[in-house]
């Protein structure tokens, strides 16, 4: 396994309060669109670049969504922003594809993030999802 890793961006999130979201995809890229206006939702992995630092990628517990009632927990068992590498993950739901620009409905991203891939989303078959099991402190409610 090589010692790193280049992750290069491939577009930005745009999320402005009272404003649509949206992601502008570098138009390198933009090959890389063709057919996702046929899937209802995407998967968005940006960097979380404001937690990008070497204190914050020491951190490997803590209590989840913040909440110190929550038990300590390992940064790999949660979303928290600070982690050895900072990705984060989530679905979203695809508005429209216009050029270069995906519309959102909304995403847990700040503005500016910048983005190192997307996917289709594609659920889990039904005997899947049967199987997930999570900890209390996931309120799905």
């Amino acid at each position: 396994m090589p010692p790193y890793f280049q992750i290069v961006p491939i577009g930005t999130i745009h999320k402005e309060e009272g404003a649509p979201v949206w992601i502008d995809i570098d138009p390198q890229y933009a090959a890389g669109l063709l057919g996702l206006e046929n899937f209802s939702h995407i998967v968005v992995l940006y960097w979380f670049d404001r937690n990008d630092t070497p204190a914050q990628r020491r951190i490997l517990q803590v209590h989840p969504r913040k909440d110190n009632a929550n038990p300590l927990t390992g940064v790999f068992a949660t979303h928290a922003p600070v982690r050895p590498n900072p990705i984060a993950l989530t679905t979203c739901k695809l508005l429209a594809v216009q050029g270069c620009r995906l519309s959102i409905e909304t995403i847990d991203a700040l503005d500016g993030s910048p983005v190192v891939d997307i996917k289709a989303y594609i659920p889990p078959r039904e005997e899947e999802q049967e199987a997930v099991r999570v900890p209390a402190w996931v309120d799905w409610s």
